[in-house]
């Protein structure tokens, strides 16, 4: 199975999606805005491949996935504002709130329904709190320097949106003219068709409508494949028109790229990761895969690295489920491979039960050490451009050491910086010897320690244990 076949199997199995509740008031204000956009853009559907570098603001960030509903004990924008002076001690700079609009009720999943049920494309969640609470959400991420995105799913929409019935024609039917799911499991939603006549003009000017109302930065664009690229590229020139956004496509082509997308899924590294820590798969073929990414993708693609997301949690375990005592070093191994690190709600908290998708389920925020782990490497990540992301930070360097096939050791350089890691990927404690062409003095990140390097210096790394040294 290719990469797309194998991620639209893996979404089929893992999430439900639901409808929502309509705002008829929103008709008449997106026909309003949307006539300009028809009248300017009417034709070309060839599709843009014009290349752009991402914001320069995203050199050295990583992302961190908002699950509003479980992030606070009742789920409201106003309750997460106060988190924020905490997420930038953390050392997060971005901010992806997953789908914040009213969620449908017809054929709905559960008690309260998925957020990828879209039922009002210009709304709010009311279980959130109010269009102007968001707005102020966002200034507020602003002030602190911050930047905002938003889950935006184009591929499918709720039963009661009330795009059904004022334009049918823009859903999937089948051979009896029945509307259909994009997948048989997603039977809360139904799909649309970008192939009729004004959805894509509709489409985008909704997107326009978050970007100058609310002033967001950019997307998170789900199933992001299973839309037309096409309509991507006029989608993104035509918000650029507004302000340079910031867009993650949950897809891992390199065409999304092409078509304008900053960032895609690094959903093979997240598979391997896995089998790694299963024992199935040797530690060198890490090297492969950065290899095959460094050949298939632009210099400025940015790669998403991720030990967890919502879909991984809630469908098919924790990470401690998932990669046992191994998370902690697959979670420095993405914080410092080329590429932009994801940090799911609740990770810097341990976060070790899986959060229900339908129903009520607050986090459980308490102290974890992993809090530091992440702060430390995230400001890290921040100072020292080898670390950085896209053309401004370092390539990745392999090492060779004494034991290939269970220990991973890189260097990232750029310009005077350099970054030395060294990950034991294994349930015993080893020797390691590093053969480093960067030899002197460095500093280890977690200790503190100045630690001097040389030819075939030996490192004692515990099961599973990492070090990063920087200089």
């Amino acid at each position: 199975m290719d990469s797309i076949q194998q991620r639209t199997a893996f979404i089929s199995k893992s999430r439900l999606v639901m409808p929502r509740p309509a705002s008829w008031i929103v008709l008449g204000l997106w026909l309003t805005l949307l006539l300009p956009w028809n009248l300017a853009h009417s034709a070309d559907r060839e599709g843009r491949s014009e290349h752009r570098n991402p914001p320069e603001w995203s050199r050295n960030v990583c992302i961190y996935e908002v699950n509003v509903r479980q992030f606070t004990p009742a789920g409201t924008f106003a309750e997460f504002r106060e988190h924020l002076p905490r997420l930038k001690e953390l050392g997060v700079r971005v901010l992806w709130f997953m789908p914040i609009h009213p969620i449908g009720e017809q054929n709905r999943k559960g008690t309260l329904g998925s957020y990828y049920s879209v039922r009002d494309y210009l709304a709010v969640n009311p279980e959130f709190g109010t269009m102007d609470e968001f707005k102020s959400l966002v200034r507020s991420a602003h002030d602190l320097g911050m930047h905002v995105l938003i889950d935006w799913v184009a591929n499918h929409a709720a039963w009661d949106n009330p795009l059904v019935e004022e334009h049918p024609d823009w859903f999937t039917q089948n051979e009896k003219g029945d509307f259909v799911p994009p997948v048989p499991d997603w039977h809360d939603v139904i799909d649309l068709n970008y192939e009729r006549e004004g959805l894509r003009d509709y489409m985008i000017e909704a997107m326009r409508f978050w970007i100058r109302e609310t002033d967001i930065d950019g997307f998170r664009c789900d199933v992001a494949g299973m839309v037309p690229w096409d309509f991507w590229a006029d989608a993104i020139e035509a918000l650029h028109e507004i302000k340079p956004v910031f867009m993650l496509a949950e897809d891992e082509s390199p065409a999304a790229h092409e078509k304008g997308f900053d960032v895609t899924y690094s959903w093979n590294l997240h598979w391997l990761m896995s089998g790694i820590a299963h024992g199935k798969r040797s530690v060198l073929a890490l090297d492969s895969l950065f290899i095959r990414e460094r050949n298939a993708y632009p210099p400025d693609a940015h790669r998403l690295r991720f030990t967890d997301n919502h879909d991984e949690n809630s469908w098919n375990g924790t990470v401690f489920e998932r990669l046992g005592d191994a998370a902690e070093a697959f979670a420095v191994l993405t914080l410092t491979v080329p590429g932009i690190p994801l940090i799911y709600s609740g990770q810097e908290a341990g976060l070790d039960k899986q959060l229900e998708f339908f129903e009520r389920d607050p986090i459980d925020w308490r102290e974890h050490h992993l809090r530091d782990v992440y702060r430390i490497l995230l400001r890290l990540k921040r100072e020292n451009r080898a670390l950085w992301n896209g053309s401004s930070g370092g390539a990745i360097v392999r090492c060779e050491t004494n034991l290939p096939e269970t220990v991973s050791a890189f260097v990232r350089e750029k310009d005077d910086q350099d970054v030395l890691v060294v990950l034991n990927l294994s349930a015993e404690p080893k020797l390691v010897e590093v053969k480093s062409r960067l030899t002197g003095e460095f500093l280890d990140a977690f200790t503190g320690e100045r630690v001097n390097v040389s030819e075939n210096a030996p490192l004692e790394l515990g099961a599973w244990g990492y070090r990063v040294l920087s200089r």
